[in-house]
């Protein structure tokens, strides 16, 4: 755990330094928030950071997700740092859905690696996350029935 720790500590902290060549300042007022065909109807994404078609860029983005919600297990071409913005906001790993934990109140942090199944999900009130990792993005679905794209 304390491994994991350090290593999400030292991704945080470097991806900023590595994003840009110039300072670079998000107030909250300015994201634009769209929904992505990838994710389930509800979901909003902004783009803070970086270019998540492009291999090799760091992307910073946000995610809202709306009040009782749950996203179903899938899993990511890349490693993942999530932290809880606002919200409360549950999460855990495997493939099939089951809401194990408890939500975790903004300040909460966890890395899930490239290809690791996972899955979240939200109480009774909207929550953020902000994720971030190295391009190019992408999301798979564990049961195809799940993916948006699909309908």
């Amino acid at each position: 755990m304390r491994k994991l720790l350090v290593l999400a500590g030292l991704i945080v902290f470097s991806l900023p330094a590595m994003a840009q060549d110039v300072p670079t300042r998000v107030m909250p007022d300015a994201l634009a928030w769209n929904e992505n065909p990838a994710f389930p109807k509800g979901v909003q994404i902004a783009t803070l950071v970086g270019d998540p078609t492009k291999a090799g860029d760091v992307v910073v983005l946000r995610i809202k997700f709306p009040p009782n919600f749950q996203m179903p297990p899938h899993t990511h071409p890349y490693s993942e740092v999530v932290t809880v913005i606002s919200g409360n906001i549950g999460s855990s790993h495997g493939e099939t859905f089951e809401k194990k934990g408890e939500l975790l109140k903004p300040g909460s942090l966890w890395v899930y690696p490239a290809k690791h199944p996972h899955y979240a999900w939200t109480g009774n009130e909207e929550g953020i996350l902000q994720v971030q990792f190295v391009g190019p993005g992408g999301i798979d679905y564990i049961n195809p029935a799940d993916d948006p794209r699909n309908k």
